[in-house]
């Protein structure tokens, strides 16, 4: 019986990576195709129906190319980092509770946070080991900017957690059945934003990738397969922070239609504000997190708990 059990677990975890690939294949277009239309240019539209196969043929070209590495890299660790990256990009997926429940649980919050901090070492791992001063840079400049918005989102999180007093994801489609929590806590909303665009590395805070300033960032030295699996996962994980948003705050209702509505708008907010900002400076960027985003989320957290605490309190 268990058998079968963890078979189904299987084939519906893997139609849900193919599924997220996909995804990822069709954000990649999208970005290419809004940008365009920002910047008055057309974007893709020569392979396929206004360039609908882009995406694919982008695809086979990198994994088809050569792979080179650097001559005095640090071989095994420059291969892995880019593998383990996308991996564990895939990986924060099986957390989510969809319709077959799959590998949801009670404690499904820990797991996105304990799989999403280990998405650093891969980072700083590929910097590192491709012995290069840009890629180093980059790598270093990605380490502390994560990092340093892990702990705002952790205690922006903390805040969602102590209203439904839960780590489940599942609870939270329960108490927004009536009132979206955007609505009762919008600053802590926006802040969760801004800390979900700085976390997965992308403008105004690509300072990992900051072309104009260190080539390519992190990930310099790639070329190929390498580049084209950091790639993925840096938009798998885009569009699983969308996710998490809609979960957190536009009400949590996964049986609806409406809901990848609106992962696919905050998927687009990710691009439009690509398209519209320019790059935050370094220290304004630490400054930020350390000085505004850690003070007002710990303010929000006593808050809520002891409002927790007086309605507690006032039952008893």
């Amino acid at each position: 019986m268990f058998l079968k059990d963890y078979i189904l677990i299987f084939i519906s975890s893997l139609i849900l990576l193919i599924c997220v690939l996909i995804g990822v294949a069709f954000l990649t277009l999208l970005e290419r195709k809004v940008l365009g239309y920002i910047q008055i240019r057309k974007g893709p539209n020569k392979v396929g129906f206004v360039g609908l196969i882009q995406p694919f043929s982008d695809a086979i070209k990198l994994f088809t190319k050569e792979q080179t590495y650097p001559y005095m890299a640090n071989f095994n660790l420059y291969y892995m980092s880019p593998v383990m990256n996308l991996f564990l990009a895939l990986l924060l997926w099986m957390c989510l509770p969809f319709i077959s429940v799959n590998l949801n649980f009670s404690l499904s919050f820990l797991y996105f946070l304990s799989v999403s901090s280990l998405g650093v070492y891969t980072v700083m791992l590929a910097g590192w080991s491709s012995n290069s001063n840009y890629s180093l840079l980059g790598g270093l400049r990605a380490v502390a900017q994560t990092i340093s918005y892990e702990v705002s989102l952790a205690l922006i999180l903390m805040s969602f957690l102590y209203l439904i007093l839960s780590l489940s994801m599942l609870d939270l489609m329960k108490y927004q059945n009536f009132i979206w929590f955007i609505v009762l806590m919008l600053p802590l909303c926006l802040m969760w934003l801004v800390s979900s665009l700085a976390e997965t590395n992308r403008t105004p805070f690509d300072f990992a990738e900051g072309e104009s300033e260190l080539v390519s960032g992190f990930n310099v030295e790639y070329s190929s397969g390498g580049f084209a699996m950091i790639f993925l996962a840096e938009y798998a994980s885009i569009l699983f922070m969308s996710f998490i948003c809609c979960m957190l705050f536009l009400g949590a209702d996964l049986m609806n239609w409406l809901f990848f509505i609106k992962v696919g708008s905050l998927s687009f907010v990710w691009i439009w504000v690509r398209g519209t900002l320019p790059r935050f400076r370094y220290d304004k960027l630490m400054y930020l997190a350390w000085k505004s985003y850690l003070p007002i989320s710990l303010n929000f957290l006593v808050l809520i708990l002891s409002l927790k605490l007086f309605i507690f309190f006032m039952l008893v």
